[in-house]
């Protein structure tokens, strides 16, 4: 439990850091340097793609020569370097490099610190597990949020424009205590003979046909879920000022921290498939009221709404992958999973911004939403029997 805790601090510290920033960098490329939301879909899009090719052989190397602690590590560093890049970003190509170095490092980090939480967690307790540190994570972010926020008010009243380089120099300071939480970490040790690890693709048949057709579903849902710039852009794009884009940004944040524990724990008790269905049809609603919402008090629910979303699948998708696949490979699929995100991101956000530029701020949502309502009807009727698995969990969990 120890472990989980540190390492959900590590993500609590590094979110801070990286979450007062993410909300302004929509906000900075328009406003300061002129580019398009068409333009912020291509450079949220090119990021996530470019660095998840990372995940899914960051979670290979994890799998085969099980260094899972300095990988995770390395990866957390590049949070550094992302400040520094945007500190000295003089156009957008600047904040795209900044940008990708951000997301190599999630890309590096992401599977081995899960394949830590997974060994940490015992049995029937892996939503839990996952619950704490999506918590701890989420409560990073809004707390980041609200810093910058706060940032934004104070200049307001001050400055005639933002400053937005001294917020990515203050930013580095809880990056750097995220880091500091690596020197009490204690690696699993893995166990020699255990099993024989072999490349991800000579095992791809004899996978579970639940994680085949889910890790299917997922890519096909995430063409439809675009950058959250998009989202920030929406909102300010029906009036609502930086500030006030910020603030939306903290609720959102702020509820899915809240919910993370109990809904990983409830995933633990009733299935993942369950929580993975109601959650991705929870996604089609939060898209549609983006698509329609016109007041401030249905922006405020749209993000609320998102947040429940968030708490209902981040950490339960995890969990579910860990339940299911095989030992020698949990973090190759692990990573690959968030590969499948990287890769679908690129044209979910590119084609957004088309969207938007070409139909109005409604039509990335609806697209969104539909595709989000197709995957949790497949998953609904064809996902399988997880019966037996559910029992155990509930039964492991009941005894907890």
């Amino acid at each position: 439990m120890l472990n989980i805790i540190l390492l959900g601090l590590v993500s609590f510290f590094s979110d801070i850091s990286s979450e007062m920033v993410y909300p302004v960098i929509p906000l900075y490329l328009t406003a300061r340097l002129g580019a398009s939301p068409a333009l912020v879909g291509v450079i949220e899009g090119i990021s996530e793609s470019t660095a998840s090719l990372l995940k899914v052989f960051s979670g290979y190397f994890t799998d085969r020569f099980s260094h899972k602690k300095p990988v995770a590590m390395l990866g957390y560093a590049g949070g550094l370097f992302y400040k520094a890049a945007l500190i000295f970003s003089k156009s957008w190509h600047g904040v795209l490099f900044a940008r990708v170095v951000d997301r190599a490092g999630k890309g590096i980090r992401t599977a081995p610190r899960d394949v830590m939480i997974g060994e940490s967690a015992g049995a029937g307790r892996i939503g839990r597990a996952f619950g704490i540190h999506k918590a701890l994570d989420m409560a990073g972010s809004a707390i980041g949020i609200f810093i910058s926020y706060l940032l934004l008010r104070h200049s307001e009243t001050v400055f005639e424009a933002f400053d937005y380089k001294q917020l990515f120099l203050i930013s580095a300071v809880p990056a750097l205590l995220g880091l500091a939480m690596f020197l009490f970490i204690k690696e699993k040790k893995a166990q020699s003979g255990k099993y024989v690890r072999e490349p991800f693709w000579k095992n791809i048949r004899q996978l579970d046909s639940r994680l085949k057709l889910y890790l299917c579903v997922f890519f096909v849902f995430t063409l439809g879920n675009s950058s959250n710039a998009f989202l920030l852009l929406k909102a300010k794009d029906a009036g609502f000022d930086d500030t006030g884009v910020v603030l939306l940004y903290f609720v959102y944040n702020l509820v899915s921290s809240l919910l993370a524990i109990p809904l990983g724990r409830l995933s633990d008790i009733i299935g993942r498939k369950k929580l993975l269905v109601a959650g991705y049809f929870t996604f089609s609603a939060v898209y549609a009221c983006f698509a329609f919402a016109g007041s401030r008090p249905a922006f405020y629910f749209a993000f609320a709404l998102y947040g429940i979303y968030t708490a209902m699948t981040a950490g339960v998708e995890r969990a579910f992958i860990t339940d299911i696949a095989p030992a020698a490979l949990k973090g190759t699929l692990l990573g690959l999973h968030s590969t499948l995100a990287g890769i679908a991101l690129l044209p979910a956000s590119v084609i957004a911004g088309l969207l938007w530029d070409a139909a109005g701020p409604k039509a990335p949502f609806l697209a969104g939403s539909a595709l989000a309502l197709a995957a949790a009807l497949v998953l609904l009727f064809f996902l399988g029997n997880t019966d037996t698995q559910d029992k155990e969990t509930a039964g492991a969990a009941a005894r907890d």
